[in-house]
C-alpha cells in the first residue's frame, strides 16, 4: 500500500492518481482508532464508514468526482446530531440517544463524499475549554497525555492531531476550536458567526455558538470551509451569502499588507514562550513583506466580560428545566457553572448585547487600517488534566479563564478568527497563533496562515 498522505489535499490527489483507495485509507484510520489511546472518540461507526468508503471509491473510479472531500475520512463533534447515531453530548442524559436527522453540516459533507468515522469527545455540553470533563472520560493531549487537548472539542483537535482522521468538525462558544487547535498543534476556524449553518446543533448560547473545521493545515481548512458554508433556511442566524470557494487566495502574497499587533490585552499575562513564538511569527511576516503594526483597540476587557455574561445567561436558558428536575445527572463542575446563570440580572444581559455592538464598530474601525490582527491563541500550554489553577509570572488565573480570554472576544462580536500552530515550547507543546479578520473575510485569514505556514521553519 502507497505511503499515507498526511494531509487532506494529498490524500484527494492520490485518490484521482489511483494511488490509494478511500476503502484502504478507512481501514487504517479503524486500525488507528483501536490502538490510540487520547480517547478521541465516544462512537466509532466503523461498518458504516467502510460502506461509505466502498461507495466512494466505486464513484470515484467511475468518473463522478464530488470534490476534495470525496472519499475522505472525518470525524464529527459529538453534540453534531447525525440520524440513527449516537449523539451524546458528552453527558449522561444523552448518553444512548440517537436523533432523527442529521445537522446540515453533516448532509453538506455527506454531499461532498467525506466519510465519517465517528463521534469526537465533548466537554460535557460543550461547556468547557478543557476537554477533560464528559461522561465518557477526558480527552488526551497527543502530544503529552497528563495534559489537556483543550476543549470543548477536544475530541476532534485529537483525532486530527494524531493522525485519526483527515478532518473534524468543531463548535465554538468562547474558543472551543480554536483552543484545541492551539494546544494540540493543529488548524482551526472559527468562521463568522452565521457562515455555517448550526441546524441540527446541540446549543451552548444561541448567540454565541459557532461551527467550524479542524485539520492539519490551512489548505485543508479552507477545503472544508468551503463545503460547510452557505445559507441554511432553518437556522435563523444564517447569513444569505453566495457560496465561496475559501482557497482561492491561499497563493497571494503578502507583501505589502498590514497586520496589527494589539499593544494591550492580548499581549497581557501571557507565557514567555508563547509571546516569543507569535513574535516571531510576526518576524516571519515581516519577512515576506508584511508590514506589522501596533493597533490599539479599545474596551476588550468589557468585551470579554460581555461575552461570557452572555454565555451564563443563555447556557442556564438552554438546560433550565433538566437544571430544575435532574441536576445530579450533570457533571458536578459542570453543573456549578450552570447554576451560575440562574441569578444574573436581565439589565446585564442586556448592557452585554450593546457591548456586542459597540465591539463590532471598535474592531471595524482597526480593520479598516490593517487587513488582519495577530494575537495568541491562548496565552499558556496546555495544562495537566484535572489542573483548575494556574500562575503566568506572578498572575494567579483559573485555567478556564486563562483558555478563554484572548478567544472569547470574537465570539462576542462574531468575527471570524483561525488559529494556526506557530512552534512549540522547549518540553515540546504547540503554541498557536489567532488571526482575526473582517466580517466574511475568511478568504484572508486562510491567505496570510498558508502564507507563514510555507514560510515557517520546520520543528
Amino acid at each position: 500500500m502507497t505511503e499515507m498522505p498526511t494531509t487532506l489535499a494529498a490524500l484527494a490527489r492520490a485518490y484521482r492518481e489511483d494511488r490509494l483507495s478511500p476503502v484502504e485509507v478507512v481501514r487504517v484510520l479503524l486500525g488507528r482508532i483501536e490502538a490510540d489511546e487520547t480517547g478521541a472518540f465516544i462512537t466509532v461507526t466503523a461498518e458504516r464508514a467502510l460502506e461509505d468508503a466502498a461507495r466512494a471509491e466505486e464513484e470515484l473510479r467511475s468518473g463522478r468526482d464530488k470534490g476534495p472531500l470525496h472519499g475522505v475520512p472525518v470525524g464529527l463533534k459529538d453534540l453534531i446530531y447525525t440520524k440513527g447515531i449516537l449523539t451524546t453530548m458528552g453527558s449522561a442524559f444523552f448518553r444512548d440517544y440517537a436523533p432523527d436527522h442529521s445537522a446540515t453540516v453533516v448532509q453538506r459533507l455527506e454531499e461532498a463524499g467525506a466519510v465519517s468515522i465517528g463521534k469526537t469527545n465533548t466537554h460535557e455540553f460543550a461547556y468547557g475549554p478543557t476537554g477533560d470533563r464528559s461522561f465518557f472520560g477526558p480527552t488526551r493531549n497527543p502530544h503529552d497525555a497528563a495534559r489537556i487537548t483543550g476543549g470543548s472539542s477536544g475530541g476532534s483537535g485529537a483525532a486530527v492531531a494524531a493522525g485519526l482522521v483527515y478532518g473534524a468538525l468543531g463548535s465554538d462558544t468562547g474558543g472551543s476550536i480554536r483552543i484545541p487547535s492551539a494546544l494540540c498543534g493543529v488548524v482551526g476556524m472559527k468562521p463568522t458567526f452565521g457562515r455555517v449553518s448550526k441546524h441540527g446543533v446541540f446549543p451552548l448560547a444561541w448567540s454565541l455558538d459557532h461551527v467550524g473545521p479542524i485539520t492539519r493545515t490551512v489548505e485543508d481548512n479552507a477545503l472544508m470551509l468551503s463545503v460547510l458554508a452557505g445559507h441554511d433556511p432553518e437556522d435563523p442566524y444564517s447569513a444569505n451569502l453566495a457560496e465561496e470557494d475559501f482557497t482561492r487566495d491561499l497563493q497571494r502574497e503578502v507583501r505589502g499588507r498590514r497586520i496589527g499587533l494589539p499593544d494591550a490585552f492580548y499581549f497581557e499575562h501571557v507565557e514567555a514562550e508563547v509571546e516569543e513564538r507569535v513574535r516571531e511569527a510576526a518576524e516571519v511576516f515581516a519577512s515576506l513583506g508584511a508590514e506589522t503594526r501596533e493597533v490599539d483597540i479599545p474596551n476588550l476587557w468589557e468585551t470579554l466580560h460581555a461575552q461570557r455574561l452572555t454565555l451564563a445567561v443563555e447556557a442556564y436558558a438552554v438546560h433550565e428545566e433538566r437544571l430544575k428536575t435532574e441536576p445530579e445527572r450533570f457533571d458536578d463542575q459542570g453543573l456549578e457553572r450552570l447554576l451560575r446563570g440562574e441569578g444574573l440580572e436581565a439589565y446585564r444581559y442586556a448592557n452585554a448585547q450593546q457591548r456586542r455592538l459597540h465591539s463590532r464598530r471598535e474592531f471595524g474601525r482597526i480593520l479598516q487600517e490593517v487587513d488582519v490582527l495577530l494575537t495568541p491563541t491562548v496565552p499558556i500550554w496546555a495544562t495537566e488534566i484535572g489542573q483548575r489553577e494556574t500562575v503566568i509570572g506572578d498572575y494567579e488565573e483559573a485555567v478556564y479563564s486563562a483558555l478563554t480570554r484572548f478567544t472569547g472576544p470574537t465570539n462576542l462580536n462574531g468575527l471570524p478568527s483561525l488559529s494556526v500552530p506557530c512552534g512549540s515550547t522547549a518540553s515540546g507543546l504547540p503554541v498557536g497563533m489567532q488571526l482575526i479578520g473582517r466580517q466574511f473575510d475568511e478568504a484572508t485569514l486562510y491567505n496570510f496562515g498558508h502564507a507563514y505556514e510555507e514560510e515557517a521553519p520546520t520543528p
